[in-house]
């Protein structure tokens, strides 16, 4: 959401600034990714936005789960700097945009870093010399660092899709597939 973009802005750029002055950029990373994956749930959102709850028993809850489900982001956030911000995202009603957060983070981070997430989609496995090709190609084109995930999907017939930021390159045999069925319905 637009909104909740807006909102997230300065307590992302807030934190990034904190993290990067302390060298914990990769640490807070890892710990926003583990609360972004939880609050993504609207039903754990509407429960965070009770209020029957007080700002504490938020604070304790939302660093109970990123403890049980990586103890280092529970660290990270347990510390005097990761309290501080709980707390102060909880008195703020701002607990919700977490997910949000933790993407304009990671979008300081990779500016900061010249790095960029970069997903392939592939019709099947692909070995590691053909990864390291294509790394290798994006990274001439994009003129920065790519950190190349793969996933697998059969559906794609053959070939694959990446996907980086704004640029998609569709190469599946289903989408030429598609293009050509458009021309011979034409």
């Amino acid at each position: 959401m637009a909104d909740h973009t807006t909102v997230a802005r300065p307590y992302a750029s807030a934190l990034f600034q904190v993290a990067r002055e302390r060298g914990e950029l990769a640490q807070w990373s890892a710990a926003l990714s583990v609360l972004s994956a939880a609050l993504a749930d609207e039903g754990l959102q509407a429960w965070l936005d009770s209020p029957r709850l007080t700002d504490g028993e938020r604070t304790a809850f939302v660093l109970e789960i990123a403890t049980a489900a990586d103890p280092v982001a529970g660290e990270v956030l347990s510390a005097e700097q990761g309290a501080n911000f709980l707390k102060l995202l909880a008195e703020n009603d701002r607990l919700t945009v977490l997910p949000e957060i933790a993407a304009l983070f990671e979008a300081h981070r990779h500016k900061e870093e010249n790095t960029m997430d970069v997903t392939m989609v592939a019709a099947s496995e692909v070995d590691e010399s053909t990864q390291a090709a294509i790394t290798s190609a994006l990274e001439a084109r994009l003129g920065r660092t790519v950190r190349l995930s793969v996933n697998v999907d059969p559906a794609l017939l053959g070939g694959a899709v990446i996907r980086a930021d704004d640029l998609v390159i569709d190469a599946s045999l289903k989408s030429r597939l598609a293009k050509l069925a458009t021309s011979l319905i034409r």
